[in-house]
C-alpha cells in the first residue's frame, strides 16, 4: 500500500511537472489537444471535431431548396466509386447537373443535413469576403497593404505584402503547413486560444506576391484584416454576404478560437453539409450571380479561378484549378481529409464529396491526388449512363 502511494505520488509530481513546462514554453495548448483529439483516438482533426471547440452560428435566411433532376438517383454508384468511398469514409457524394441534384447519397450513418467540418474549403469562402469588403470600400483593392491593418507588417519585404498575396497564397512568411506535427504553427493555430497572437508573431521568408506556398496562416491574416476593415465578426459577414443571399438550407457554425477571443479559425472549421456547400460552387460557376442578382463581381471570379502564377501550382485566389484534365478545366473548393466542391461550368457540373480521408497530400509534391480524379472520373462515368 506505501508504495501505491508513494507511486501515485511521483505520478501526480510529474504530471504537474509537465503541466508546468508547457505553461512555461508557451506550449499549453497541447493539453488542448491532447484533450479533444489524442485521448478520442485520432492523430489530427477529424470531421465532427466542431462539437469539441467554441463556434459561432452563420444564421441563414429564406432556404432555397436545391430541386431534384428529372434522372434524380435513376445511376447508381460505379464499383470503382463504391470502392474508393468504401477505402476512404465517404460520407456525402453528391452529383448537380443542371442546378439540380442528379444523384445524391450518404454513408456511414451521416445525411443530406449532417453537419461536418469543412476544413479548408473554408478558405474559398474567405477570399469571397475580401471581395466583399472592395466593394463596399471597406479595402481598397487587392493590392493594398497589409501593413495598413496591421503595423506588425509595415517593415522590411512585410511591407510589401498585400491582400490579394494574402488571398493567393503568396505571403512570404514563415508559415509551415505540418498537420501531423504536434510542435507546428499549424498544430498550435488550431489549438491556441488566442488565435491572433499567433498570425501577428509570423516572419517574413520571402518576398511577398513572388510565388505560391499554400498556407493557412495566410488566410487567417486575410481574415483578421476583413474583421478589421469592416468592423464585423466574420461569421456574421458570411451569413449577410453568402448564407442567406445564397438560400442555405441550415444555418451553419464556425469554430473560433476561445470565447474570450472570438476569432473565428478563418483558414477552416465552417460546420455544414454538402449541399449548402455547392452553393458558392454555383456562385462561382454563375460568375457570381444568383437567381439573377449579381452577389460578387464577376471580374473577381474570373480571376479567382485563374492561376496568378504561371510556375507554381494550379491556385488562384481561393481556389484550387485543376487545368485540361480529359479536355476540360475544373475549379475546386478543397479541405483537409479530402472535403471537395469540384465545379465544371462548361458541363453544369458541380461534384462534392465529404469524406473521414483522403489520399495524403503533398504541398510541395503533385497538386492534386489521384482520389480527386476518382471522384470526377466516376461522376462522369455515372452521367454517361443517363
Amino acid at each position: 500500500m506505501k508504495f501505491l502511494k508513494k507511486f501515485l505520488k511521483w505520478i501526480i509530481i510529474l504530471l504537474v511537472l509537465i503541466v508546468a513546462i508547457l505553461y512555461i514554453t508557451d506550449t499549453d495548448y497541447l493539453l488542448k489537444a491532447v484533450r479533444t483529439i489524442y485521448l478520442k483516438g485520432h492523430t489530427t482533426a477529424y470531421l465532427e471535431d466542431y462539437k469539441e471547440f467554441d463556434n459561432e452560428e452563420v444564421a441563414n435566411g429564406t432556404p432555397q431548396p436545391w430541386p431534384n433532376h428529372a434522372a434524380y438517383n435513376s445511376v447508381k454508384e460505379t464499383e470503382a466509386l463504391q470502392k474508393i468511398n468504401t477505402d476512404l469514409g465517404t460520407i456525402a457524394y453528391v452529383i448537380i447537373k443542371n442546378d439540380s441534384i442528379w444523384f445524391e447519397n450518404y454513408y456511414g450513418g451521416f445525411d443530406e443535413n449532417s453537419k461536418t467540418n469543412s476544413f479548408s474549403m473554408a478558405k474559398s469562402y474567405v477570399s469571397g469576403l475580401m471581395q466583399k469588403a472592395i466593394e463596399q470600400g471597406h479595402i481598397k483593392s487587392l493590392d493594398q497593404p497589409v501593413g495598413d491593418f496591421f503595423p506588425e507588417f509595415s517593415d522590411g519585404k512585410a511591407a510589401k505584402m498585400t491582400v490579394g498575396d494574402l488571398s493567393s497564397m503568396s505571403s512570404g512568411t514563415n508559415w509551415d503547413e505540418a498537420y501531423y506535427s504536434p510542435l507546428s504553427i499549424t498544430t498550435r493555430a488550431y489549438f491556441d486560444d488566442d488565435l491572433a497572437k499567433v498570425i501577428l508573431g509570423l516572419k517574413m521568408e520571402d518576398e511577398p506576391g513572388q510565388k505560391f506556398k499554400y498556407a493557412s496562416g495566410d488566410t487567417q491574416l486575410l481574415a483578421m484584416v476583413i474583421e478589421k476593415a469592416t468592423g464585423k465578426k466574420m461569421y456574421d459577414y458570411l451569413s449577410e454576404s453568402f448564407w442567406k443571399p445564397l438560400g442555405s438550407e441550415n444555418s451553419t457554425l464556425w469554430q473560433v478560437d476561445s470565447e474570450a477571443h472570438d476569432l473565428v479559425k478563418a483558414y477552416c472549421c465552417i460546420a455544414s453539409n454538402a449541399k449548402d456547400f455547392a452553393r458558392y460552387g454555383k456562385l462561382f460557376k454563375d460568375h457570381g450571380r444568383w437567381n439573377g442578382k449579381q452577389i460578387l463581381d464577376s471580374a473577381f471570379v474570373a480571376k479567382s479561378i485563374k492561376p496568378r502564377f504561371s510556375d507554381g501550382p494550379e491556385y488562384g485566389y481561393g481556389w484550387w484549378l485543376i487545368q485540361d484534365y480529359h479536355g476540360r478545366d475544373f475549379f475546386m473548393m478543397r479541405g483537409h481529409l479530402g472535403q471537395y466542391v469540384i465545379v465544371q461550368p462548361d458541363d453544369n457540373v458541380i461534384i462534392v464529396r465529404l469524406g473521414h480521408r483522403s489520399l495524403k497530400v503533398d504541398y510541395d509534391g503533385p497538386p492534386f491526388t489521384d482520389d480527386i480524379y476518382a471522384y470526377i472520373d466516376e461522376a462522369y462515368a455515372m452521367m454517361d449512363q443517363d
